[in-house]
């Protein structure tokens, strides 16, 4: 009878426990809920309100069709190889370029920022090249290089390398001087204070200049590839518009798309992998 009474009131003396820690977890998942709906909800409506548009006839499908008309349209294209050589000839071009634009600006502009009458030597030289628009030289890469792939990967590297370049020289420049004073204090040699003071204040403006670049080079993909070109995203954008293959047009846009979130979500994953000392939620 005793022990009878003694598991009874444990079993009850427990009960409120538990109920707390079930709350508690439902407390979290509605967390997770509101902030999954802070982040992406007005995307979701976006999405939900065009479907609704298209399919009902608020919006011409003929021209803007439906979103699952154009999820199926990128899927069938993808599973029968019609975008797959473009992708990769598109992929090709840009990582070329912003290859390119990486090896000549982290170092040019690491230079720049640390040696003051080199900057003030090149700059003026520099930032007019940088207010020439990459599509207004084209025709002369063009001209120059001929129609195949040295003016496309060209065109982009212009319009890419100067975004990165002018975040890693301003990355430079805002490093703290005290720091630098204080690493010369205590013996450091200037390469020291280089590696060790301000190539990692650099970091995170070197990141956003990345970041920058990446998008640059994209945008710049489509445009070079709607110009005197076979092959790509860009082209197979042109080709789905001229043959009124709408759904597929805009699955190809929606590819471009994915190429520039994927990219920039990469770089911050890196980004915050090698930036320990930033707070995550300054990335971003």
């Amino acid at each position: 009878m005793a022990e009878r009474q003694l598991e009874q009131t444990g079993h009850f003396a427990t009960r409120p426990a538990f109920n707390a820690f079930d709350s508690g977890i439902e407390k979290v998942r509605h967390l997770k809920i509101w902030a999954f709906l802070n982040r992406y909800g007005v995307l979701i409506l976006f999405f939900a309100l065009w479907q609704t548009g298209s399919s009902r006839g608020w919006l011409n499908p003929a021209v803007i069709p439906p979103v699952d008309a154009i999820v199926r349209a990128l899927f069938a294209a993808l599973v029968n190889g019609v975008l797959l050589g473009d992708l990769f000839i598109s992929l090709q071009r840009a990582g070329i370029a912003f290859g390119a634009a990486v090896v000549v600006s982290i170092p040019l502009g690491l230079v720049m920022g640390t040696f003051s009458r080199f900057e003030n030597a090149i700059d003026p030289i520099l930032q007019m090249f940088r207010q020439t628009s990459a599509l207004a030289v084209y025709p002369i890469f063009i001209l120059l290089m001929g129609l195949g792939e040295t003016s496309k990967v060209f065109v982009i590297f212009w319009a890419t390398v100067f975004p990165l370049l002018m975040n890693t020289m301003t990355g430079v420049k805002q490093v703290d001087r005290r720091l630098i004073e204080m690493a010369s204090m205590f013996g450091a040699s200037k390469l020291q204070t280089f590696r060790r003071v301000t190539l990692p204040g650099a970091i995170p403006s070197i990141f956003v200049g990345l970041r920058l670049s990446a998008g640059t080079a994209l945008l710049m993909l489509v445009a070079s590839e709607m110009i005197g070109a076979n092959q790509g995203l860009g082209f197979k954008v042109m080709q789905a518009q001229y043959n009124f293959q709408i759904p597929l047009m805009f699955g190809a846009i929606v590819l471009l798309a994915g190429l520039g979130l994927l990219s920039n979500y990469s770089l911050i994953f890196l980004q915050r992998k090698i930036c320990k000392w930033v707070d995550p939620r300054d990335i971003g």
